[in-house]
């Protein structure tokens, strides 16, 4: 692995999102396994440093037997292990009355959050008293340890000191490897974060829950041993290529803020009052150059229904019929449905009391959802689960969670024929969430399920508009951002007991309502760029993947050569 074989690659390893960090990671695996620098005979080989540690630490043993599955070690290398080639090792302890025991100032008391592999972060240190530091001076760190996180979710974190003087002790989710050989601490250092040494610190936890890892297991860790002149070009040589690891992350990043920014402004441009349909489809033409990443997209959805909404996705059209003689035809509907039972009660058919949104066109109007019905609002059931599978199936609230039906969510629940009658679900009933997370409660999607296949929960509201109406028209405006707004905003509860909407906040839900002409137009375009969107994301997906497969390639011929 060379600086050069980045460099030349960078442009293609660069698109996958973790490649940096993945690069880092294999530099280090070539380091310890002695394929990252070249070996030099005339070097002293390993095994006289180890009898050099032998003697200064009084160790009983040289050279350790390679552990099984391990890799053939180059010329001059020699196995060994932590407790073989350290002075100290073990973990810290808590102070005498634990976090009382805590000052505002005095000797830093190290703890896991402390730890990090580029250094000590001492936002958060604690501190504890001299009195306290001397009757904890087993777990004194001096400079040069190493300090190893041992337990919980940082586990294998590991920051070298510096050798300057320091005065600090540690806490007993941290352990301390001090080196016998002072030269040998950067080379060790690296060791302890490469892959190699972290799958021993995963495979070697004990304990359920936080877990953690003893002292007799961390001082049996293989490490393969070069010579003391090769270390020191190892270290050399990771250092140069971790620098152009930070230079490689460093145009990553900003090339993707540079992107983002490129992103943020075309769709701001096209959100502006002023944009014409003609000019949003010239920026919209532009995107897909532009967009590298799901959260574009994600963008990009939110932007389209809400131009929908606004009336500025398509031109309006002076010769479409007039929208006031399409809510008349719907008040008809109303009216036999409440004839036949199907409605409560008569909705309110007094539109001038509808309070809008936004400004909409002049051939629009603002009706109540109230206003559009031809059934319900009627709440869900909620049966005792079976699981009879001959059972009827209501679904669960998962079903609906993306705004669109998804008959694989649903559970077998004990309920009567007769009882399924009034809560079968229809093709073209619209369901709306009753309870969710506030990014949720209230969501739409149509059920284009089969007839008598599902009933519908106690946590969904179910509707159904009026046949002059386009339905994908008015779920379009349901799950837009202003009406996903509405509901979240007007529900009800603590986030953390799953906020509702009431019935009457649906019947009052405000719904900007085109030409039928006109809502059919809106949803051709609509599914236009949503299919756009679609194909953005496969090939996002594929591209991603091919750099992927791109990467694994590049590393298998360093790792080989």
């Amino acid at each position: 692995m060379s600086a050069e074989m980045l460099l030349k690659h960078f442009s293609r390893i660069s698109e996958v999102p973790d490649s940096v960090p993945r690069l880092r990671r294999f530099i280090l695996d070539l380091a310890v396994r002695g394929k990252l620098v070249e070996q030099y005979p005339g070097d002293e080989p390993a095994s006289s440093l180890l009898e050099g540690i032998r003697k200064l630490a009084g160790s009983a043993s040289l050279s350790k037997t390679p552990p099984d599955g391990c890799f053939p070690l180059p010329h001059g290398w020699s196995w060994s292990d932590i407790g073989s080639i350290t002075t100290k090792t073990g973990s810290g302890s808590t102070p005498r009355g634990g976090q009382s025991a805590y000052q505002a100032s005095g000797i830093p008391f190290l703890r896991s959050q402390n730890i990090y592999n580029n250094g000590l972060r001492l936002n958060e240190v604690a501190y504890i008293d001299d009195a306290t530091h001397r009757r904890m001076r087993g777990t004194a760190v001096e400079p040069g340890d190493l300090l190893l996180n041992i337990t919980g979710g940082s586990i294998g974190r590991c920051c070298r000191i510096s050798d300057d003087p320091i005065q600090a002790n540690i806490s007993q989710h941290v352990a301390i490897i001090r080196v016998a050989f002072a030269e040998m601490r950067d080379f060790v250092h690296k060791v302890v974060l490469s892959p190699f040494f972290q799958s021993f610190v995963t495979d070697e936890q004990t304990g359920a829950g936080r877990g953690g890892l003893p002292k007799n297991r961390m001082d049996r860790i293989p490490i393969a041993l070069p010579p003391l002149k090769e270390q020191h070009r190892i270290v050399t040589k990771i250092n140069e290529l971790m620098s152009l690891c930070d230079q490689l992350e460093d145009v990553r990043t900003e090339r993707e803020e540079w992107r983002d920014r490129l992103v943020t402004a075309s769709l701001n441009r096209i959100s502006t009052e002023t944009a014409t349909p003609k000019e949003i489809d010239s920026h919209l033409n532009h995107l897909p150059r532009l967009t590298t990443r799901p959260e574009h997209l994600r963008q990009l959805r939110k932007v389209v229904l809400n131009l929908s909404v606004h009336g500025r996705l398509v031109a309006q059209d002076l010769t479409d019929e007039s929208t006031d003689d399409l809510l008349n035809v719907i008040h008809q509907d109303q009216r036999e449905a409440i004839r036949h039972g199907h409605l409560k009660k008569r909705p309110s058919t007094d539109k001038s009391s509808c309070k809008g949104l936004f400004s909409i066109p002049s051939q629009w109007r603002w009706v109540k959802l109230g206003d559009l019905i031809t059934f319900g609002p009627q709440n869900g059931i909620s049966p005792k689960e079976t699981k009879d599978i001959q059972a009827p199936k209501a679904l669960t609230l998962t079903a609906t969670t993306s705004g669109f039906f998804n008959g694989s969510h649903y559970k077998h629940v004990e309920l009567s024929e007769c009882e399924c009658e009034n809560y079968w679900l229809s093709a073209g009933d619209v369901l709306f969430q009753r309870g969710n997370t506030r990014e949720y409660v209230g969501i739409a999607a149509i059920f284009d399920g089969p007839a008598e296949s599902f009933v519908s929960p106690d946590l969904m509201i179910r509707v159904r508009f009026s046949k002059h109406l386009d339905l994908r028209f008015v779920h379009t405006v349901l799950i837009s951002p202003p009406l996903r707004e509405y509901f979240s905003s007007g529900a009800t509860g603590a986030s953390t007991t799953m906020p509702k909407i009431n019935q009457a906040l649906l019947l009052n839900a405000p719904i900007p309502v085109p030409p039928l002409t006109e809502q059919r137009r809106i949803v051709a375009k609509v599914d236009e760029l949503m299919l756009l969107c679609n194909q953005l994301e496969d090939q996002l997906a594929t591209t991603e993947a091919d750099s992927r497969r791109f990467v694994e390639a590049v590393l298998s011929d360093a790792r080989q050569s």
